[in-house]
C-alpha cells in the first residue's frame, strides 16, 4: 500500500491535469460545430448534431478578415522575433564580454524594469508613441514589442556565460573585430538560447491582444486576436463563431509546438542550468 498510494495519486493528478486541460477545447470544439439556435438551447458540454456544420469556420474567416488578420499578425512577428534575437543578443555580448563603468547598474536597471508592472507605465508609453508618429501603424506594436522583453536578455547572458571566453582570445588573435567575433563566434554557438527565445516570443505576440487592440485600433491592421474580438457587441455575443475563430488560431500553434516542442524543453532546461 505505501508504494501504491504515491502511484495512485501522481497518476491521479495528471489525469486531473489533461482533462482540465482538455476541457475547454473540448467545449470549443463542441461550440464552434453548432448552430446560434442549437448553442441557446444546449449546454456547453452536449455534443453538436451535425458533425459536419463548418458554416462558423466560413462566417469567422470572411466576416472576421482572418487572411488579412493572420498577414498582419506573421508580419509584426517576424520583425518583431528577428529584432529581439539581434537586440538581445547583441546586448548580452556587451554585458557579458565588455567591462566597463555601471555594468552592475545596468544589470540592476534591467531588473527593475522587470518588476515594474506594465499597466503603470501605459500612460507615458501611449504618449511616447503617439509623439514618433507611430499610432495606428504597425510599427507601434513592433517597438513595443522589441523594447519590452528583458526576459530575452537575461537567458542570452545565461548562455553566453557557458561559452568560453578563449574562443573570443583566438578569434582576435586571428584579427577578428569585436562585431566580427559577435556575428561569426557567439551567434552560431547561442543557437538554442535563440530557439527558445523565437519560440516563446513568438507564441507571447501570436497571443497578444492588449497592445495590438490600443495601438493598432484600424480593421485593416487588425491581428488575429482583435479579428475575433469583432464577434462581440452591445447587441449580443456570436459565441459559436467565436469558437471556430479560436480553432482556426490555435491550430497553427498547435502543429508548431508539437514540431518544436523538443527544442522548447531543452532550451528552457539548458537555460536553467547554465
Amino acid at each position: 500500500m505505501r508504494k501504491l498510494l504515491p502511484a495512485v495519486g501522481k497518476y491521479t493528478s495528471l489525469i486531473v491535469a489533461v482533462a482540465c486541460t482538455l476541457l475547454p477545447l473540448v467545449v470549443i470544439v463542441f461550440v464552434s460545430l453548432k448552430t446560434r439556435e442549437e448553442y441557446a438551447t444546449t449546454t456547453p458540454l452536449t455534443p453538436p448534431e451535425n458533425w459536419l456544420n463548418f458554416e462558423n469556420f466560413a462566417i469567422a474567416f470572411t466576416d472576421g478578415d482572418m487572411l488579412r488578420a493572420f498577414t498582419n499578425t506573421f508580419f509584426i512577428l517576424l520583425v518583431s522575433v528577428t529584432g529581439t534575437v539581434l537586440v538581445g543578443t547583441m546586448t548580452a555580448y556587451a554585458l557579458d564580454r565588455f567591462e566597463f563603468r555601471g555594468k552592475r547598474v545596468v544589470f540592476a536597471a534591467f531588473l527593475f524594469a522587470t518588476l515594474v508592472p506594465g499597466v503603470t507605465t501605459q500612460v507615458a508609453t501611449f504618449r511616447v508613441v503617439n509623439t514618433l508618429g507611430l499610432f495606428n501603424t504597425p510599427w507601434a506594436a513592433i517597438v513595443l514589442f522589441l523594447g519590452t522583453d528583458i526576459i530575452a536578455i537575461y537567458i542570452f547572458v545565461q548562455f553566453m556565460q557557458s561559452i568560453p571566453k578563449s574562443l573570443d582570445e583566438a578569434a582576435m588573435l586571428d584579427g577578428a573585430s569585436k562585431f566580427a567575433i559577435y556575428w561569426r563566434v557567439i551567434l552560431p554557438l547561442l543557437k538554442p538560447a535563440i530557439a527558445t527565445v523565437v519560440i516563446i516570443k513568438g507564441i507571447a505576440i501570436y497571443n497578444e491582444f492588449y497592445i495590438p487592440f490600443l495601438y493598432m485600433p484600424s480593421r485593416d491592421l487588425g491581428v488575429i486576436s482583435t479579428s475575433l474580438f469583432r464577434f462581440t457587441g452591445p447587441f449580443g455575443t456570436q459565441w459559436q463563431v467565436i469558437g471556430a475563430g479560436a480553432l482556426i488560431v490555435i491550430i497553427p500553434t498547435l502543429v508548431i509546438f508539437l514540431l518544436l516542442q523538443r527544442f522548447i524543453y531543452s532550451g528552457i532546461t539548458q537555460g536553467a542550468t547554465k
